[in-house]
């Protein structure tokens, strides 16, 4: 079957070259009424074919997913924008052309344009990519076509908003304001059932604390996550830490998950602690102060107010990107507290002089992983997941994230450490994070369940 966009191609060409044979005889005046006619017929024609052209996107949505003759693997995944006079350009931010985290270059910004059908209001992309994808994306009409860096106030950012001709949308709920981001979910990805709520499912309950730290000299704002049924009568629970708590909180459906998991019995009933970042790059970083913070400050705190446990192999610290490298990095150095780490996306290719380093190609890229392969191997068990679309390069000559987190899915495996490693279709997206969660949760839990068996 042809597709819609084919046919559009099609009858927008016949229409075209009646529009320029018309304007090349633009001088002479069309005297014919029959000529006049029909010059009339062929952009009627043409104004007719756009408009059943979009009135067919509206009623199926977009993006344009169409198969590829012999690729049942792949799909080509149009994304579709229409213009009008004050159109100048379109922008599509996603993991298919820009960091999904915001954080992009004037390179990428170049070939993040949509490109306009000629003498059509239609503004299009096209990719050929796997069929079991998810992700999210922004568009971004009359851009001011900034890199991030220079991006500097609000004004900047004000273009951004979800595709109107997608109802599938995932919201990023900040303090100062909500993102919309528009969803793509390919016709082969897996259902994800659990970030669903469902109203017969017990709830948990959420609170927010405040600690003042003398190691890190600020106050340290977290939420507390306690599950169903939450009792001092029960025995201790299992402790989950998660980084960059607001995320986790707020726009990552984590107790939803989290419940759903526990009450189909893929999960034990855990309390979840979810810290928020005041400095993310320094604090991330294998960051010392904020290892003895967490070991010293928050974890103590816990056991007097929260009933959890205080063995390691009942206590879980994760993350996601430079969140995923700090669990590593939290784990590997304090493994009586920490006995488990959940990483996911973790940006395992950073260097830690990155920030200052004047000549780029100079770092040494993958720090934790030459690390721990030096390192002797420590009591901890890993869940770590990754995206198959996190293969761009930071800086020249690192590794992307993909390579990255499979050279230290080798190194554990070299050094014999308990662990299970997730490759997801997805990008740098916390859309895909959101999505992967569940499955990095049950493999988590069936770490700790067969190491208390074991234990036992």
């Amino acid at each position: 079957m042809k597709s819609a966009l084919y046919h559009l191609l099609l009858a927008v060409s016949v229409a075209t070259f009646s529009v320029d044979a018309s304007a090349a005889s633009s001088t002479v005046e069309l005297e014919s009424p029959r000529l006049t006619a029909l010059l009339k017929e062929v952009r009627a024609i043409k104004n007719q074919v756009l408009e059943n052209f979009w009135r067919e996107i509206s009623k199926q949505g977009t993006p344009l997913v169409e198969s590829i003759p012999g690729e049942p693997d792949h799909v080509l995944l149009t994304f579709l924008w229409r213009g009008d006079e004050q159109t100048k350009n379109v922008v599509l931010f996603s993991v298919l052309t820009t960091r999904a985290n915001m954080d992009f270059s004037t390179e990428q910004l170049a070939r993040s344009q949509l490109t306009r059908l000629p003498r059509t209001d239609v503004w299009y992309r096209t990719f050929t990519i796997r069929h079991d994808v998810r992700l999210s994306y922004y568009f971004s009409p009359n851009d001011p076509l900034l890199p991030a860096s220079r991006r500097t106030t609000g004004k900047n950012w004000e273009t951004l908003q979800p595709d109107p001709l997608n109802p599938n949308r995932f919201v990023l709920a900040h303090e100062d304001r909500d993102w919309v981001r528009s969803t793509v979910d390919l016709p082969g990805a897996t259902p994800v059932p659990w970030i669903v709520s469902r109203p017969d499912i017990r709830k948990g309950r959420t609170e927010m604390h405040r600690l003042p730290s003398t190691y890190l000299q600020n106050e340290r704002r977290f939420w507390v996550y306690t599950p169903p049924g939450y009792s001092l009568a029960h025995e201790p629970y299992s402790l989950l830490v998660l980084f960059d708590g607001w995320t986790y909180a707020h726009i990552i459906p984590t107790s939803t998950i989290l419940e759903n998991l526990l009450a189909a019995d893929q999960l034990d009933p855990t309390i979840v602690v979810m810290v928020a970042q005041r400095d993310r790059g320094m604090e991330l970083g294998c960051y010392e102060p904020f290892n003895e913070f967490l070991v010293r400050e928050l974890i103590p705190w816990l056991r007097v107010h929260y009933h959890v446990s205080a063995n390691p192999t009942e206590t879980i610290v994760g993350g996601t990107s430079m969140g995923g490298l700090a669990a590593v990095c939290a784990g590997w150095q304090h493994p009586d507290i920490f006995g488990n780490v959940l990483s996911q996306s973790g940006y395992f290719s950073w260097d830690p002089l990155e920030e200052e380093a004047v000549y780029k190609e100079e770092l040494e890229f993958e720090w934790i992983i030459r690390q721990l392969a030096a390192s002797p191997k420590v009591d901890v068990r890993l869940v770590l997941s990754v995206g198959t679309l996190e293969h761009d390069h930071d800086f020249p000559h690192s590794t992307s994230l993909l390579q990255a987190n499979r050279h230290m899915r080798d190194v554990l495996l070299a050094k014999g450490y308990e662990f299970t490693y997730i490759e997801v279709a997805g990008g740098h997206d916390i859309y895909s994070n959101a999505l992967a969660l569940p499955a990095n949760l049950i493999a988590m839990a069936n770490h700790i369940r067969a190491q208390k068996r074991a234990d036992h």
